[in-house]
């Protein structure tokens, strides 16, 4: 491929995601929507202009790991610890419940093999952060009491989401369901345990003492950068997925966990406004690629749309998934019914989540095309249509007694 005819194609998608994604938002959907609406109509489903290629592959392969920075980044454990027991009963039920779900549908129901469910089972764990505040701040509830167990939840839900998938990367790896995998996920892990206060405290030193000496502007920037793709590669060398190493140097740098050494290091707010302040139009330039990859890898004229069994599992699918998260609000015994069921609404958003585990799942050859298609149909339901009830149920219920009960 000519090199000016890459740069055409990285204009076209950077310009039609910014498009697509503004038009999504202005008609209530999240932006996620419309870049991978993008992608579709770019790719070999529509017009054919784009055709995945390595360098994009390789682009949005970053954008994923930038992704998980960003979500590591944002996540604060010490919210759920605020929310007491109740929010890890949500979490824990929320990956747990359509997980299970999934698995037993693919696996009994339409006679998948053990890795495909497993995959599929994990696509449907995660909740997306982004989206679910936008909607609580949109409905103006991200105060309240449903809200921070929706937020509480959603910090762990994202935490075992994200070790799912890595177990379920090193499997499709393996092709197999051993247990060596899972050593070196362990591995990994623990090493983060370890290292990464350090790296919080050796990264906030640097910018620290430097930050205001130096004439070279981008120190965050390039230090940021630099240790995210270290820990992706490291992350790579103990065959975990790289996107994995961007988010224990996002969840380092937010400085909001408890590990080994953390309880002695004070959060420094000003040091992590400052990381997403300037890491953000790095983060908001990269992400959507993967997204419209995700759009250009769906190829929907290799889909036999006649066949009953992509409607009837995509629909199946999808009551699994939404029927999951739902229950998983209503395990809230002490709370009134409104409360519960707000916050299992509120749970069922996947998104950005939702579309790395069918992303991944596809490129290491778990998920075939109508497997995979109609896996991103559910998680566009479930993107889609959320705001929309979320905002109807609390136009009809918002001003009862239960529901204005102080978090």
């Amino acid at each position: 491929m000519e090199g000016a005819e890459v740069l055409l194609q990285i204009a076209i998608i950077l310009a039609g995601a910014r498009l697509a994604g503004e038009i999504a938002m202005h008609l209530g959907a999240p932006s996620v929507i419309g870049e991978l609406l993008v992608g579709v109509l770019l790719g070999p489903s529509q017009l054919g202009w784009i055709h995945p290629s390595e360098l994009l592959r390789l682009l949005a392969d970053i954008g994923i790991i930038l992704l998980l920075f960003q979500v590591g980044l944002e996540t604060n454990i010490r919210r759920l610890t605020e929310t007491g027991t109740e929010a890890g009963v949500v979490a824990v039920g929320g990956v747990v419940i359509p997980m299970l779900g999934s698995f037993l549908l693919c696996r009994y129901a339409f006679d998948m093999s053990l890795l495909i469910s497993l995959f599929v089972g994990g696509a449907m764990t995660a909740t997306s952060i982004g989206v679910t505040v936008r909607i609580l701040r949109d409905v103006g509830r991200d105060d309240s009491r449903e809200g921070q167990i929706v937020l509480g939840a959603a910090v762990l839900d994202d935490v075992l989401g994200v070790l799912v998938l890595a177990f379920l990367f090193q499997m499709s790896v393996a092709h197999d369901v051993g247990y060596g995998g899972l050593l070196n996920l362990l591995a990994f892990i623990g090493l983060f345990f370890i290292v990464s206060p350090i790296v919080a405290e050796l990264a906030s030193a640097v910018i620290s003492r430097y930050g205001h000496v130096t004439e070279l502007p981008g120190l965050v920037a390039t230090l940021i950068v630099s240790l995210v793709l270290f820990f992706a590669w490291i992350a790579h060398a103990v065959g975990a997925p790289e996107l994995l190493g961007g988010f224990v140097v996002g969840l380092a740098l937010s400085r909001q966990f408890f590990l080994p050494f953390g309880e002695k290091m004070a959060p420094d707010a000003a040091f992590t406004r400052q990381v997403r302040r300037e890491m953000r139009p790095i983060v908001q330039l990269f992400t959507p690629i993967f997204f419209v990859g995700v759009g250009l890898s769906l190829d929907l004229r290799m889909i036999n749309w006649d066949s009953p069994f992509v409607w009837l599992f995509s629909f199946s699918l999808a009551v699994v998934a939404i029927g999951g998260k739902v229950l998983a609000g209503h395990l809230l015994r002490g709370e009134p019914r409104l409360v519960r069921q707000a916050v299992g609404m509120a749970m069922v958003p996947r998104a950005e989540v939702g579309l790395i585990f069918a992303e991944l799942g596809r490129s290491a050859g778990a998920l075939d095309g109508e497997v995979y298609a109609a896996v991103v149909l559910v998680i566009a339901y479930t993107t889609v249509f959320a705001p929309f009830w979320l905002k109807l149920f609390y136009r009809r219920f918002g001003g009862h007694a239960a529901l204005s009960r102080p978090p």
